[in-house]
């Protein structure tokens, strides 16, 4: 039989000195307070005590890392699945705002003209459906067990509101997905089902100085 839980995880605090939205820009690791974090998502996972048969990760370094102490933790071999990175988006390396910023910008105020799609970068819908289609796969890739994918706030946001039935256009600073959050499903017939949300990482989050992107 496939596998039992899909667990989405979202990866630990970045550091961004700089505070620019990094979107897939290289180079943009953990922060130390991320790393403990991501410890903090491992061992909520080890705790709950379920065989845990498979580790995907974004592509991307945040996340790459997140999944180092669960890969430890659970004797597990990361794969990376490309269809579970962040989404593009036109102002990487850019802050939002502030001096510079890119709502003062005159030639970024294209990319705001529809934010229910959003205009600035990947639709709701092509993030969704890459997103199912990695959890449905994922979902068959074990004969037994759970599977783990470490991945992004967003693209984690957008499979919610997917599996829950909930229109894919939202307030980003609304979401439900906090730094380290897992995020569990269960395959009942030919559909995911919600299971579970929990925030391991909630006593560090009080100290974060970056908690992500649009």
């Amino acid at each position: 039989m496939p596998a039992s839980q899909i667990h989405l995880v979202r990866h630990g605090e970045v550091f961004n000195p700089d505070h620019v939205l990094y979107g897939r820009i290289p180079g943009f690791g953990l922060s130390e307070l991320g790393r403990r974090m991501a410890q903090a998502a491992a061992d909520d996972l080890i705790a709950r005590d379920r065989p845990i048969a498979r580790l995907y990760t974004s592509p991307l370094q945040r996340a790459r890392e997140s999944g180092e102490p669960i890969a430890l933790g659970l004797g597990l071999d990361p794969v990376v699945e490309e269809r579970i990175i962040e989404p593009t988006n036109a102002f990487e390396g850019r802050r939002m705002s502030g001096p510079g910023g890119a709502l003062r910008d005159p030639r970024m105020w294209r990319y705001f003209y529809n934010p229910w799609r959003p205009s600035w970068g990947e639709s709701f819908r092509s993030l969704s459906t890459r997103m199912l289609a990695a959890m449905t796969d994922a979902h068959a890739s074990v004969e037994s067990g759970d599977v783990v994918m470490v991945s992004h706030q967003s693209p984690i946001w957008i499979a919610h509101r997917t599996i829950v039935g909930e229109s894919l256009p939202h307030d980003p600073r609304k979401r439900r997905c906090a730094l380290s959050s897992v995020t569990s499903f269960e395959r009942r017939g030919d559909r995911f089902v919600e299971v579970g949300y929990t925030d391991p990482a909630a006593p560090l989050a009080a100290t974060a100085t970056d908690v992500g992107a649009v």
